[in-house]
């Protein structure tokens, strides 16, 4: 709280005048100021561009679970020397000596060793992917509550991470499968469905799984067919999915399965081999979900009998 104003003995009235310039409080009644003043939340100086803005702020860079330290990090310089450029009385050189030492043994905490590890891995996974930088956060913020629970110990580190940035692009919805996330981290699928199942239960986490419709896009453009085409197989998965064709179906092979159909309607020259090599499904399991959609779908594309 503010010190109380000296009225004057007159002065019965108690109304605030803030003056944003000077950054006084004051009696509007009497005219009596305080002795605190406001403190100015804004820049320095006016900033011509967001660079200029940005240098001219009175913080330092946002905290962000992706950095060791969150970016609060501590540096204390090894000279016995104040501000001043004066030498330390030995009283406080012993303490800033403790203080080093601290400082340096919690850098080398086992955790501590982890989280760098799995961060450097973690924006090599996110350049590779192209993710946000929500999904880099939420990934953090995932693989820190897995390191409170304990669990890291005697599992690999990437293999962990890998399968805490799938659930995070599941979580998120950001279309990512688990083939581009095991590529990316150089470990196998097959690991990474075993961690990523792991981590689910840990985690009491039930993610949902993507639509389909997310990825037509990535593979229309993968084998190159016209607007017409990748509409039509949009149309495909809307009528698939009403008739709960999709559930529990892999969200990859229905989008390919989808516009297999489409460029077979439309005539369009695109084989079967190209849509898998685009898709990353086998052909087999292509021709499978093609020919569920024809059965239960029917006629009701374009009106055709397919």
């Amino acid at each position: 709280m503010f010190t109380e104003l000296v009225h004057q003995k007159n002065c019965k009235k108690y109304t605030m005048i803030t003056d944003a310039y000077t950054g006084e409080i004051a009696c509007g009644s009497c005219g009596s100021v305080f002795s605190e003043r406001t403190m100015d939340s804004g820049a320095e100086t006016l900033g011509h561009s967001s660079k200029e803005y940005q240098s001219n702020s009175r913080v330092g860079q946002k905290i962000s679970l992706k950095m060791i330290d969150m970016g609060l990090s501590t540096i204390i310089e090894s000279k016995d020397k104040d501000s001043a450029g004066k030498s330390l009385s030995p009283e406080n050189r012993r303490m800033f000596y403790r203080l080093r030492m601290w400082d340096r043994n919690s850098r080398s905490v086992n955790s501590v060793k982890s989280f760098q590890k799995a961060f450097i891995l973690l924006d090599g996974i996110s350049s590779k992917l192209a993710l946000p930088n929500y999904v880099v956060e939420h990934t953090a913020y995932l693989f820190r509550k897995i390191a409170a629970k304990k669990v890291l110990t005697g599992r690999s580190t990437s293999g962990m991470l890998c399968a805490t940035t799938y659930i995070a692009c599941r979580m998120t919805n950001t279309p990512r499968t688990l083939q581009d996330v095991a590529e990316a981290g150089n470990i196998k699928k097959k690991n990474l469905q075993r961690t990523y199942r792991f981590l689910a239960k840990e985690l009491e986490i039930n993610p949902e799984s993507y639509n389909p419709i997310e990825f037509v896009t990535r593979i229309a453009m993968a084998v190159n067919i016209s607007e017409k085409t990748e509409r039509l197989a949009f149309k495909i998965l809307n009528i698939a999915d009403k008739k709960n064709i999709s559930a529990s179906k892999n969200p990859m092979a229905m989008a390919a399965a989808a516009i297999n159909l489409a460029v077979a309607i439309n005539h369009v020259k695109v084989s079967q081999v190209k849509i898998s090599e685009a898709s990353g499904i086998s052909s087999v399991t292509i021709r499978d979900r093609t020919k569920e959609i024809k059965e239960k779908v029917g006629g009701e594309i374009n009106g055709q009998n397919m």
